[in-house]
C-alpha cells in the first residue's frame, strides 16, 4: 500500500505545482519581481465623465502613450460614463487595488487625503498660467506625493477650468455688487462662507433643481466653470457672467498604491512620464470646450464681466483664518510663484 500512496502523493504535487503555474500565467500577469518581462498587462481606469469629456480624451491619450512605449505589453482600458461606480467609489476600489487607476477631482479626494484641501481655498491662484507653475512644480509634486498615505499614488494634473459666479440681474464687478443676491451653492459650508464674504445669500440647492431657480426666481444667481455654464443651459436664464475664477480645483490622475508596488521601476517610470506628457493633450482639449462654451454665451447676447481679484481676495480673509490655517507655510509658498 506504501507505493500507492507514494503514487497518489505525487499525483498530488503534480496537480498543486500544474495549478500553480496556471495561475501565475493569468490574470494581469503582475509580479512583485517586475512587469517588463514580456508578459502581457491589462489595467483599469475610471472615470465619471462622458467618453467625449476633456478628461476621457486625457485619459485615451494616457493609455495610448502608455501602450505605445511598452510596445503593447501594458495596455489600460478606460472606463468611463462612471461605469465603475461614483468618485468616491471609485477611489475606495483604488486603495483596495480593485481598480489601477482613476482621474479624480481633488474635492473628493481631499476626503481622503487631507493636503489637498488647500485647493478649496478660494482665490488661491493669481491666474491660470501661475496655477499650472505651481501644479508642475516642487510643490504639485509634494501635493501628489501626499496620496501614498491615502495608498494611491498621484501621477499628474488634468484641468477642469475655474469656477465664477454668474446671475440673472446685473453684472458683478466687485464684491459689493453681489450684495442682497440669493446664489445657489454647493452643500458645503466653505462655499457657502465664500458667499457671505462676498455679501451674497448662499441657498444650498441640487444641481439639477438650479436651472428651474434661475428661470423662477428661487435663486439670482449660482457658480461654475463655463462648461458647467454652458452644458445646463444656464446661460441661457443668467446672462451675466463674472469671471472672478474664485475657484481652482484640478482633476488628478491617481493609480492604485498597491498596483504601483508590482510594477517595476522601469514600468513605474514609462507610466508616470505618459500620465505626465498626456496633460497637454487634455489641457487642450479642455480649452476648446471652454472657448466653444464661452461662443455660445457671447453669441446669446451675454455679458461677460472680467475683474481685479485684490479686492475678491481681501474680502474673503476671513475663510483663509477660518480654513487655511493649517496650510499657512503651503499658502506662502504658492503666492511666491510668479
Amino acid at each position: 500500500m506504501n507505493w500507492k500512496k507514494t503514487l497518489l502523493a505525487g499525483i498530488s504535487l503534480m496537480l498543486i505545482l500544474g495549478l500553480t503555474a496556471c495561475g501565475q500565467q493569468s490574470g494581469s500577469s503582475k509580479s512583485s519581481s517586475g512587469n517588463d518581462t514580456g508578459k502581457k498587462i491589462t489595467l483599469r481606469l475610471a472615470d465619471i465623465q462622458p467618453d467625449d469629456y476633456p478628461t476621457v480624451i486625457g485619459d485615451k491619450e494616457f493609455a495610448r502613450l502608455v501602450k505605445e512605449r511598452t510596445n503593447g505589453r501594458i495596455n489600460i482600458e478606460i472606463y468611463p460614463n462612471a461605469q465603475l461606480g461614483d468618485e468616491k467609489t471609485a477611489i475606495e476600489q483604488i486603495q483596495l487595488g480593485a481598480i489601477d487607476f482613476g482621474r479624480i477631482n481633488s474635492s473628493p479626494l481631499a476626503a481622503f487625503d487631507k493636503q489637498l484641501n488647500i485647493f478649496n481655498l478660494p482665490y488661491l491662484f493669481s491666474s491660470n498660467e501661475q496655477m499650472w507653475k505651481v501644479l508642475n512644480g516642487p510643490i504639485g509634486d509634494k501635493l501628489l506625493d501626499t496620496l501614498k498615505t491615502a495608498k494611491m499614488v498621484g501621477l499628474t494634473y488634468y484641468d477642469s477650468g475655474a469656477r465664477s459666479f454668474y446671475n440673472s440681474k446685473r453684472p458683478v464687478t466687485k464684491p459689493s455688487d453681489l450684495a442682497g443676491m440669493k446664489i445657489r451653492v454647493q452643500q458645503s459650508d466653505i462655499f457657502m462662507d465664500l458667499v457671505k464674504a462676498l455679501g451674497g445669500s448662499p441657498v444650498p440647492m441640487a444641481y439639477g433643481e438650479v436651472y428651474g431657480a434661475l428661470q423662477t426666481g428661487v435663486v439670482d444667481g449660482a457658480e461654475n466653470n463655463w462648461p458647467s455654464y454652458y452644458a445646463t443651459n444656464h446661460y441661457k436664464v443668467a446672462k451675466y457672467y463674472t469671471e472672478d475664477f474664485h475657484s481652482r480645483s484640478p482633476e488628478l490622475l491617481v493609480a492604485s498604491l498597491a498596483t504601483w508596488n508590482k510594477l517595476s521601476p522601469d514600468d513605474q517610470k514609462i507610466i508616470l512620464q505618459a500620465a505626465k506628457d498626456s496633460q497637454a493633450v487634455q489641457r487642450k482639449a479642455w480649452d476648446e470646450l471652454e472657448a466653444k462654451a464661452k461662443k455660445a454665451a457671447i453669441d446669446n447676447g451675454n455679458t461677460i464681466t472680467q475683474v481685479d481679484i485684490a479686492e475678491w481676495q481681501k474680502a474673503v480673509q476671513p475663510l483663509y483664518d477660518k480654513y487655511g490655517q493649517q496650510f499657512k507655510d503651503l499658502i506662502d509658498q504658492i503666492r511666491a510663484v510668479k
